[in-house]
């Protein structure tokens, strides 16, 4: 079996091809040219994955990448994927997210219709929440750029599985952390200033909505989910989620306890960091995936902040090395 991922130096990416490699894959990852690329979270299977130059905005480079490596699944991951910025960049945002999986799609269907598809849909696109916990029914009504393109990627995954008959699905995913989380993400913002304010490195984090409660799990156990699906005689659509909630605020209480600091004494709120349109909570619902797909999270909440605390401690004591 072979594999393309787009967007496989991500945090999603980089489990995923992992994954594929254990279960004897040949995995290709499609990356962006730019001046300065960046490998660390593949630096340790580089030499067991082949990379090649496309963009999801050049379709002609995605026939191109098809026609040559004949993947027998792709699973679409790259996007704009930090929803402040969508704020700031909207139409990039919309060109990436909605328009990108569209021009994978139709690559597919004019290719090789045979290839599976997965499409990592998100749990933004429930934004102001219509019912909880959220299922594969709800209606969706997203509150960020971000959220309306990935609704757009999402009903377009579902258009070509209807219209072309193409084994495409989605994984409607729930926020999924590990310490390979971006800087920008929150999660990560806040176990990273507990670790260096731990170590005398700072003295304060600020932060927006301590309030916003989320459905938080481990990124390493979102992936397998996303292979399960393209195992599965039929495409179906799918939440991942692990059906427990917890605020900011939580968060960055677990995360400063890990370090045996008061995060009280540490964390700031910052007005200019809420949202223009908050979502306040998500929650899902993943029995779907449990009773078809066999997928449960392994990873508690708990066990993840600690996970993610230990990397930022030991990452920034190298550092100071």
């Amino acid at each position: 079996m072979r594999a393309l991922i787009t967007g496989i130096t991500g945090q999603d990416g980089s489990y995923l091809a992992e994954l594929l490699l254990d279960e004897g894959y040949e995995v290709v990852g499609m990356i962006r040219r730019s001046s300065t690329e960046t490998f660390d979270r593949i630096d340790h299977i580089k030499d067991k994955i082949t990379l090649v130059h496309g963009d999801l905005l050049d379709q002609l480079s995605l026939i191109t990448i098809l026609e040559e490596h004949h993947p027998d699944e792709v699973y679409n991951l790259a996007a704009q994927s930090f929803v402040p910025t969508s704020w700031s960049q909207p139409v990039l945002t919309g060109e990436f997210n909605a328009l990108g999986a569209t021009k994978m799609l139709e690559a597919i269907r004019l290719i090789d219709k045979n290839i599976k598809f997965y499409q990592a849909s998100s749990s933004e696109m429930f934004g102001k929440v219509q019912e909880t916990p959220q299922t594969e029914t709800t209606p969706l009504y997203p509150r960020s750029p971000y959220g309306v393109a990935k609704v757009y990627a999402h009903w377009i995954t579902v258009n070509y599985r209807e219209s072309y008959g193409l084994h495409s699905s989605s994984g409607i995913l729930f926020n999924h952390e590990s310490p390979r989380r971006g800087m920008e993400f929150v999660t990560r913002k806040i176990t990273n200033a507990a670790a260096r304010i731990k170590l005398g490195l700072d003295d304060k984090v600020k932060l927006g909505n301590l309030d916003a409660k989320r459905d938080w799990g481990f990124a390493g156990d979102y992936v397998r989910a996303m292979w399960l699906m393209l195992q599965q005689d039929k495409p179906a659509d799918y939440v991942i989620a692990t059906g427990h909630t917890h605020s900011v605020e939580k968060l960055a209480s677990l995360a400063f306890e890990c370090v045996d600091l008061d995060y009280k004494d540490y964390v700031e709120t910052d007005p200019a960091l809420v949202r223009p349109a908050e979502v306040d909570l998500l929650v899902g619902d993943a029995s779907l995936a449990k009773k078809v797909l066999g997928w449960e999270p392994k990873v508690s909440f708990e066990e993840l902040i600690k996970m993610m605390v230990e990397s930022d401690l030991k990452h920034n004591s190298d550092r100071m090395k």
